[in-house]
């Protein structure tokens, strides 16, 4: 492989919540600016555009400590901007791209789906291609995306059993 640029790194994360409806479970994923109710960050707002129209731009961020050269007594913002690329209620899907961020990203472009399994559950599906991120192996993207979602799904699925 002589070719001049890194190759794309491309994964899925995947899972399934074998009683909670897919369509109990898209409402909170249709939401996008309300992110930090799902996975470990400390906010998520909208920044420009209309909510669940394609355009949406939404920041995320989380104060991390011990991050820099004095890192016993730094906290730092990790954050990232995300654009609302495509949004289908109908196909329970919608996909993002990272516009600007302070973590490393060039270009990510994710897709979360919502899809029904056995009748009365579903699971719910992270894909994303990026471009190597500074600082971080594929592996360290693959797992924050794999914790991510797991995150997720153990926090949708609890507010949706306490609504039903």
């Amino acid at each position: 492989m002589a070719e001049g640029s890194d190759p794309k790194w491309e994964g899925k994360a995947v899972v399934e919540l074998a009683s909670t409806g897919a369509e109990l479970v898209w409402p909170a994923l249709e939401d996008f600016c309300n992110l930090h109710k799902w996975i470990p960050i400390d906010t998520c707002y909208q920044v420009e555009g209309l909510p669940g129209q394609p355009g949406l731009v939404r920041y995320c961020g989380s104060a991390v400590k011990g991050v820099g050269d004095d890192a016993a007594e730094t906290t730092t913002v990790m954050w990232v901007k995300e654009k609302l690329l495509a949004i289908d209620p109908v196909r329970r899907c919608l996909s993002y791209e990272i516009l600007e961020n302070n973590v490393g990203f060039k270009s990510y472009v994710a897709t979360l789906k919502v899809l029904p399994i056995n009748g009365s559950g579903c699971k719910i599906e992270w894909g994303f291609v990026s471009d190597p991120v500074e600082g971080w192996s594929y592996q360290d993207l693959k797992s924050y995306v794999e914790s991510s979602l797991q995150s997720m799904a153990k926090k949708i699925e609890l507010a949706c059993s306490g609504a039903a």
